[in-house]
């Protein structure tokens, strides 16, 4: 054994002795939970798949139970009672996020609005999303992006299903398709610009870069559970953060600077949300009077971050679902039809008129929330929660995978029923705690309002513009997932689109 694994070893023994001393003395005072190995404690008792291993311990220990990784003490929820009494009763006291080494890459986590620690700058961070940025106003006038982002969808699965060789049509790969889309509509909404024309270098780096990040945020990271490994790095993962979120950000810095010479120059016809970021004067209290270039770069990615991925792996859910219920398929095509008419493409204002639709997209999300854990919380003191004690500083994850199964308030909850959101005023905007793909409380996603348009949007599109059908060698469906920075299908959806009319 070499000089450096000894005292490796030497510190994990010590440290794991006082942590199993600790813990042991107040072990009564915490949740039930299975017990632990030593020093890992119960990381490699969840396997490949948490949110279902966790969901399946509520039997046997309750709503609330209590879990040992490594040094990170968690308290998991599992229902939507206990979910509930979270949100509604000690939400400020778990308002706090637990960061993960790989977001502490170049500082990210102090300007990111999902991670930065509660207080005054996110307040501020949250206020320019919610007021400034994505109110129903400043949506409504960007619904021609939209629409433009989403008939280039459409075009280029035209295209790719009719270069068939000869052989007729061919499978898309249709996650990727609804991937690139929201990317363009996300980079217009943010930079009024494409990001995947094939003529810009810069694009392309930008899109490699954010394809990196959302890889690494999906491995686990042996430094989050041993936080005296972290100056090792042991897997690498933070280096590869730092240099992917290092291209990505110096890609954003060069968009950024172009934008000041045209505001400069009078060229801004329409203001996007970059102009909304470089024109915020704060009071120069308790909020900066400026966004530096850092909290600008890392705000843009942000954007893409959270938008492009979760919205993709969902649609990609939603019509596998459709898929293998037949029946739920041919009702929301015939309401498209009947509603939106076979001479024209689907528009936003039509989608207040389609509860069927709706109701899939609802449905599709209670299934499979794209985050299953949502974003870590995090205890900012010492609470009294259910009945037990939860210390300062403990992860609390949320499995929004579990609640949306919760036979307690959901029938038949593992059967795909969209029609039990029809004449039900269960939404998923943060008041209906069996219902939060996007949260709830304080730190719940600010996107909801975009999200809402985009799911309904991207998926009507698609069933409107083609009858969908898988190849004919498919016998079965593979619904299995896996879990990554999104919950996607472990197996990608192939599936043959045949066009209505011309695109």
């Amino acid at each position: 054994m070499s000089p450096v694994s000894f005292i490796v070893f030497v510190i994990i023994i010590l440290s794991s002795t006082l942590l199993l001393r600790r813990r042991k003395s107040r072990r009564g005072q915490l949740p039930p939970g299975p017990p632990g190995w030593p020093i890992v404690g119960n990381m490699f008792q969840l396997g490949s798949m948490p949110h279902r291993t966790l969901n399946d311990l509520r039997d046997k220990y309750g709503e609330v139970i209590w879990l040992n990784f490594g040094a990170k003490d968690t308290m998991v929820l599992l229902s939507a009672k206990a979910a509930t009494d979270f949100f509604k009763n000690h939400d400020l006291s778990f308002a706090d996020r637990n960061i993960i080494e790989i977001m502490r890459a170049h500082d990210y986590y102090r300007s990111s609005l999902a991670l930065a620690p509660y207080g005054s700058f996110w307040r501020l961070l949250r206020r320019l999303v919610t007021i400034d940025m994505l109110v129903n106003k400043r949506i409504n006038e960007t619904v021609s992006i939209r629409r433009k982002c989403v008939n280039d969808m459409l075009i280029w699965i035209e295209k790719e299903a009719s270069q068939g060789n000869g052989e007729g049509r061919r499978s898309i790969h249709v996650a990727r398709f609804v991937f690139l889309s929201s990317f363009n509509l996300l980079g217009n909404l943010m930079l009024s610009r494409d990001l995947l024309d094939p003529n810009s270098k810069d694009a392309a780096e930008f899109f490699a870069s954010m394809i990196g990040l959302m890889e690494w945020g999906g491995h686990p990271n042996i430094s989050d559970f041993f936080p005296f490994l972290r100056w090792l790095d042991p897997q690498g993962l933070k280096r590869k953060m730092k240099r992917d979120l290092g291209k990505a950000m110096k890609i954003a810095s060069k968009f950024v600077k172009e934008r000041v010479e045209e505001m400069k120059e009078g060229d801004r016809v329409r203001k996007d949300f970059l102009d909304v970021l470089l024109e915020f004067e704060g009071n120069g209290k308790d909020e900066p009077a400026k966004l530096s270039d850092e909290q600008l770069n890392i705000f843009i990615l942000e954007i893409f971050l959270a938008g492009s991925e979760t919205t993709s792996s969902s649609i990609e859910w939603a019509l596998t679902e459709l898929l293998c219920k037949p029946e739920s398929l041919n009702r929301v095509k015939a309401e498209l039809a009947e509603v939106v008419g076979p001479n024209r493409k689907l528009e936003e204002s039509d989608i207040e008129n389609l509860p069927y639709l709706q109701a899939v997209i609802k449905e599709n999300l209670r299934l499979h929330p794209p985050i299953p854990f949502l974003i870590p919380r995090r205890a900012m003191e010492d609470t009294n929660f259910n009945g037990y004690h939860i210390p300062k500083n403990t992860q609390v994850l949320i499995n929004a995978w579990a609640i949306g199964r919760d036979p307690d308030v959901w029938s038949e909850p593992l059967s795909f029923k969209p029609e039990r959101f029809l004449g039900s005023k269960v939404d998923y905007k943060g008041q209906n705690y069996e219902l939060i793909p996007f949260g709830a409380g304080r730190r719940m996603c600010a996107g909801v309002p975009l999200a809402h348009r985009m799911l309904n949007l991207l998926l009507g599109s698609l069933l409107h513009e083609f009858d969908w059908e898988l190849d004919c060698c498919k016998e079965t469906m593979d619904m299995t997932d896996r879990l990554g920075i999104t919950m996607r299908k472990s197996e990608p959806l192939y599936a043959l689109p045949k066009s209505k009319r011309c695109i």
